[in-house]
């Protein structure tokens, strides 16, 4: 049941969508740029940690057997000069030479010696083979690998957080910087450690790893592979504190279950990719003006990644790299060409959450969602933000998703999209052949039809449909004695008579706002027939109540304050009784002439209201003689 045209448009518009999406004109500026990280922030990553010539003694940071010497490392952390907070600046330059000498020493162990010395400090994260994986790239000498091992660090090491707060606490936060900075961790691994860890992932003021790489800033010339060394060895003697502390306190650390993508069938638009589509996306990533050539080698990884079976790491480069090329287009269609790099601590970066928004921060318009259109728009929010979606980006990059069995599907309907929108932003005539292929022409229409299927909107008319299907296919059973005695008395009642004269009435009325072919439903005719014949045309019409006024849910805008809320209440009273008839209608109540009473008082109820042409449907039909719900 999809909204009519009009309908759609209307919903879009109230979420901050446009109408049709505006020809990709020369609107991103040329790819001059070396870095999108700031000065300041670049200077901190890139700059400051290698200032210091000082050789450290590799020995005074890590035993022979790789056992991290935690004070060499927390004695190097700086703070201010009044009270305890950290001076990030001075930590990371303090840093540096340590980082420098883990790096030496991880670069020097073959996997072996790595697999011996330091995996079974891994047992405690939900990942304990990523951290091989992550040697690996260390010394494949792919700046994009490394930076990719960061990442994928990072979200583990925060899901591992997370079970060790619950050790301690009972809700564990949502941010990685408000779970570094809880008081619980600290009383596991101690305040000194949790500060390291502030300074390499938990906040924008030091170097900030993980939200630098997840949202798209660095390129992978950005990230010294220092660092990551550096965050295997940390996270290696994170196990090594937390085994002491399971030893002394005599609990056992449980890894919460991993999240499944919700809905992720909902949102399959794109057909199964094939060679042609990976083919077609190597050709125009190096072509499009969408992504940054600083970039591109993530581009080259995430294809190489599906080729491999990666899903997982194919998504979080596309996730990340889609964030790069919207961000690059939300600052140009905005005039803000200061909100593409890194802002300071002092200011929010320019994330997805601000990128798809209807309104920027200073309230005026977002004009990206007009220029990109409907159908682009609600991909994104349907794959990223709204709540009965996948949440695909919330979910991986905060650990939750089981990445060894993350689904092909999901990582494929991101590689298309992301091949039609890069197409968008070519230049006329580069990729014309390739366009003109009748496999890329289905993946571009397709994606230019696209519709929300993860809205509030669609999935309540998921529900609709599902009820009034189990309705029409729904076998009454026999009833006890007792109820076939109780349905004997309610046979001839007047309150029944009356209720099934009421729903009579206001079927009809409402058969006159169905397509034509619809209506030549009369009354209760092929609704199922039970013995006490009135919870069935009952349900069935409070259905068709609301598909007719989901269909009008864009007339809504016609109400003013006082009516919207009259409105809301006559809903909650439809609310109240389905939830009251399950209760009297139970097994354990049978209060069948309670229900009939009820079921009385709420249709004159209805038909009062819809007799004051109250309902969405009314209004709707002052701008349009029919609403389509097909």
């Amino acid at each position: 049941m999809q909204p009519g045209k009009s309908i759609y448009r209307t919903l879009c518009l109230m979420r901050g969508g446009g109408g049709v999406a505006k020809k990709p004109k020369k609107i991103l500026p040329g790819d001059s740029m070396t870095t999108c990280l700031s000065p300041l922030v670049h200077d901190l990553i890139c700059n400051l940690g290698f200032e210091l010539k000082e050789i450290c003694d590799i020995n005074s940071i890590v035993t022979q057997n790789g056992e991290v010497r935690w004070k060499a490392i927390t004695d190097r952390v700086r703070y201010e000069e009044l009270g305890r907070s950290l001076d990030y600046r001075r930590s990371v330059q303090q840093l540096g030479p340590v980082c420098e000498a883990i790096h030496l020493h991880i670069s020097a162990l073959t996997r072996a010696q790595f697999e011996i010395q330091y995996s079974p400090w891994y047992q405690w994260t939900t990942y304990p083979e990523l951290f091989l994986e992550i040697l690996d790239a260390l010394q494949s000498s792919q700046p994009a690998a490394v930076s990719l091992g960061v990442m994928k660090l990072a979200s583990c090491l925060e899901r591992a957080l997370g079970d060790v707060f619950l050790l301690v606490g009972k809700e564990c936060p949502f941010l990685l910087r408000d779970l570094l900075a809880s008081a619980e961790l600290a009383q596991v691994f101690g305040h000194a450690v949790m500060d390291i860890l502030k300074v390499f992932i938990g906040s924008p003021c030091g170097l900030n790893l993980r939200n630098v790489l997840w949202h798209g800033f660095a390129s992978p010339q950005d990230i010294p592979p220092k660092y990551c060394s550096a965050m295997l060895l940390l996270t290696a003697g994170l196990g090594q504190l937390l085994k002491s502390y399971l030893h002394h306190t005599k609990v056992t650390l449980a890894h919460r279950p991993f999240v499944t993508l919700t809905n992720l069938e909902d949102v399959i638009v794109f057909p199964g990719v094939t060679y042609e589509v990976l083919s077609a996306l190597e050709t125009v990533m190096t072509k499009s003006n969408f992504l940054l050539k600083i970039m591109l080698p993530y581009w080259e990884m995430a294809v190489s990644k599906f080729k491999s079976h990666r899903f997982a790491d194919c998504t979080m480069l596309l996730l990340s790299q889609l964030e790069a090329g919207l961000r690059r287009l939300f600052a140009a269609v905005n005039k803000c060409p200061d909100r593409l790099l890194t802002a300071e601590s002092t200011i929010l970066y320019t994330t997805f959450d601000e990128i798809l928004a209807k309104h920027m921060s200073d309230g005026s318009m977002n004009q990206l969602p007009c220029f990109l259109g409907e159908p682009a728009m609600e991909f994104l929010w349907d794959f990223l933000n709204y709540q009965e979606g996948p949440r695909i980006r919330d979910r991986i990059s905060h650990g939750e998703i089981n990445i060894r069995e993350f689904p092909e599907e999901a990582a494929g309907q991101l590689l298309t999209f992301s091949l039609v929108l890069l197409l968008r932003f070519t230049e006329k005539g580069t990729v014309s052949e390739l366009k003109e292929e009748a496999a890329i022409q289905l993946l571009v229409r397709l994606a230019e039809g696209y519709r929300s299927r993860c809205h509030p909107a669609f999935q309540l008319q998921k529900q609709v449909l599902s009820c009034e299907r189990s309705l029409r296919m729904w076998p009454v059973p026999p009833l006890p004695e007792e109820c076939c005695q109780e349905a004997g008395r309610l046979e001839g009642n007047s309150e029944a008579c009356a209720c099934n004269s009421l729903i009579s009435k206001i079927w009809c009325e409402l058969c006159h706002y169905l397509p034509g072919s619809a209506c030549a439903i009369n009354g209760l005719d092929g609704l199922p027939s039970e013995n006490v014949r009135l919870l069935c045309p009952m349900l069935s019409l409070i259905l068709l109540l609301l598909a007719l006024e989901l269909a009008s849910v864009h007339a809504v805008r016609d109400k003013g304050a006082e009516e919207q809320q009259q409105y809301l209440r006559f809903l909650k009273l439809v609310l109240q009784y389905t939830e009251n008839l399950v209760a009297y209608t139970s097994r354990e109540k049978n209060k069948w002439s309670e229900a009939t009473t009820l079921t009385h008082a709420v249709l004159l109820r209805i038909w009062t209201f819809s007799e004051k042409k109250q309902m969405l449907i009314h209004l709707a039909k002052k701008t349009t003689n029919k609403v389509d719900i097909s």
